[in-house]
């Protein structure tokens, strides 16, 4: 389904019924990344899977940056009227998910995030090096984002007052300090580090994910 937002359109399925939930992809992805994850969780929450502006199915706005999709998100929660949803964000949808939490507190009842980073550095030095070759390669807007944003800084985490889960692989390339930072910033947060998992393999249309998110929003089911 197709959603105005003031100048952007967005794309967005949803599916299921119960507590809502708004999943929201990493970088050049799309909802469609979560296919295993969408058919677990619709069993028992309604799930919202949305394109980030000029991914998947949404329309390219003239240039990028976090703090208009995180923008994105709150304006389809309001324009949908989903209360309080949880929110799930993987990578930059880790770092859209914690823009939102920090400066609409009241907008999100759980947070849970992977593979999300605070600043560029936070990422491996060998992998912005090679996202720094494809982005003057390529000229990908997207690319270039990675390298210039996001700025998020302990004081914005501390605005966060919502139950968060902070997840990563044993071998993801975001620095494990900078994981650990962003839990301990949190207050009252958890963390998790997934052994022998890279970045995206329990993300990406695998089947490992779904339990995790579901222990951590109903822990009494387990």
């Amino acid at each position: 389904m197709y959603i105005q937002l003031k100048n952007q359109v967005l794309y967005y399925e949803k599916s299921g019924q119960g507590d809502p939930i708004l999943l929201l992809h990493g970088n050049g992805g799309s909802h469609g990344e979560f296919d295993v994850l969408t058919a677990d969780l619709e069993l028992d929450y309604t799930v919202y899977a949305m394109d980030s502006r000029g991914q998947g199915l949404s329309a390219k706005p003239a240039e990028f940056h976090y703090q208009d999709m995180a923008d994105d998100v709150v304006g389809l929660i309001q324009a949908l009227e989903i209360k309080k949803p949880a929110i799930y964000g993987f990578s930059d949808g880790g770092i859209i998910a914690l823009l939102v939490a920090s400066q609409h507190p009241d907008l999100v009842s759980s947070l849970m995030i992977s593979g999300a980073n605070l600043s560029p550095r936070g990422v491996s030095f060998f992998v912005r090096q090679h996202i720094r070759r494809l982005a003057k390669k390529t000229g990908d807007p997207l690319q270039t984002l990675m390298l210039t944003e996001p700025h998020i800084t302990r004081a914005d985490l501390e605005k966060i007052s919502c139950p968060t889960l902070v997840l990563a692989g044993s071998m993801d390339l975001i620095l494990p300090a900078e994981t650990r930072r962003i839990a301990e910033w949190i207050p009252d947060s958890q963390l998790m580090i997934l052994p022998r998992e890279t970045h995206s393999s329990y993300v990406l249309h695998s089947d490992k994910l779904g339990p995790i998110l579901r222990k951590f929003l109903n822990p009494n089911s387990f």
